[in-house]
């Protein structure tokens, strides 16, 4: 039910570094044609990281580690395309369907073909109102026991940010900030909230993530990069335009996994275009950091430390 492709599979066999990246943000993040011309700047950033791209997605039944030209496409301009999580990954390949991959679906993928490193925008988290709803994303348990080092811009600025950070650290996942002591917004590079801790060498983040795995403590880490200055929404303009989308999510009951589609769609409307570039920005930098990391990985791994 996996398939690896023949460029991943070799760059693995041979120590060379890996970078996963999910599909949602082809399926579900993006219109066409931006979602299919970011994907392609995502893996060649990754390239040009001196790494090699994994882009992760279910097809026609079959879990592929790395997509090619094609593939991707075909993804791109799929409709209907399932969002599969950690629930549901199973099922699709069982029914022999299609689908792309969140963060925790993902992470299991990657942790299976053995890569160390995937990059993505922003995780999932505590859903604003989950006292009530009990919205929890599945991609924090999944950080709790899959051995992958996440690089990301923060949770999602829609959600519960202090209860998002209160649960991974009750999960006991490692939520790093890269370069400042804030913890990044997504969309933003400010939150507010301090950041549980703080790396500033890519070379630190791979011992991290080395030592958690010689100690068989199981899970991941999370390193939360802020999205590039010049790209950035600032807080204090964002955030008005976070709580309008959720209030009229709320209105219209949309719930689920359908939230976070509506919503990143509603902000794109209401930035006029500015969340989506802002969006192609942060990925693209994650991809760059994630690249450093993979490497720093297997050069430690390739001198046994």
């Amino acid at each position: 039910m996996i398939e690896i492709a023949a460029e991943v599979e070799e760059a693995l066999a041979t120590g060379r570094p890996v970078v996963a990246l999910e599909s949602t943000i082809v399926t579900h993040g993006m219109p066409l044609p931006r979602n299919l011309e970011t994907a392609r700047a995502v893996e060649e950033t990754v390239r040009e990281g001196g790494a090699v791209p994994a882009t992760i997605a279910v097809l026609d039944g079959v879990l592929k580690v790395g997509l090619d030209a094609d593939e991707l496409e075909a993804l791109a301009r799929a409709e209907g395309v399932a969002k599969l999580s950690r629930a549901d990954l199973a099922l699709c390949l069982a029914r022999g369907g299609t689908g792309s991959t969140t963060v925790a679906a993902t992470m299991i993928a990657a942790r299976a073909a053995g890569i160390d490193v995937f990059a993505t925008g922003g995780i999932g988290g505590v859903h604003r109102g989950a006292e009530v709803t009990w919205d929890v994303s599945a991609d924090l348990q999944e950080l709790s026991q899959t051995a992958v080092t996440v690089v990301c811009a923060g949770p999602k600025a829609i959600l519960d940010l202090p209860r998002t950070l209160e649960v991974l650290e009750t999960l006991g996942v490692p939520v790093i900030a890269h370069g400042q002591d804030e913890m990044p917004a997504f969309w933003s590079r400010s939150s507010g909230l301090p950041a549980p801790q703080r790396m500033d060498e890519p070379e630190a983040m791979a011992a991290a993530h080395l030592a958690r795995g010689a100690l068989g403590v199981p899970g991941g880490q999370l390193i939360c990069n802020p999205i590039p200055a010049a790209a950035e929404i600032p807080r204090a303009e964002i955030v008005p335009v976070v709580e309008a989308a959720l209030a009229e999510a709320e209105r219209k009951g949309i719930a689920a996994k359908d939230v976070t589609p509506f919503l990143l769609s509603r902000m794109l409307e209401m930035t006029e275009g500015r969340s989506l570039e802002a969006n192609v920005a942060l990925i693209v930098d994650n991809a760059r950091l994630a690249s450093v990391i993979a490497r720093a990985i297997c050069r430690r791994r390739g001198a046994g430390s």
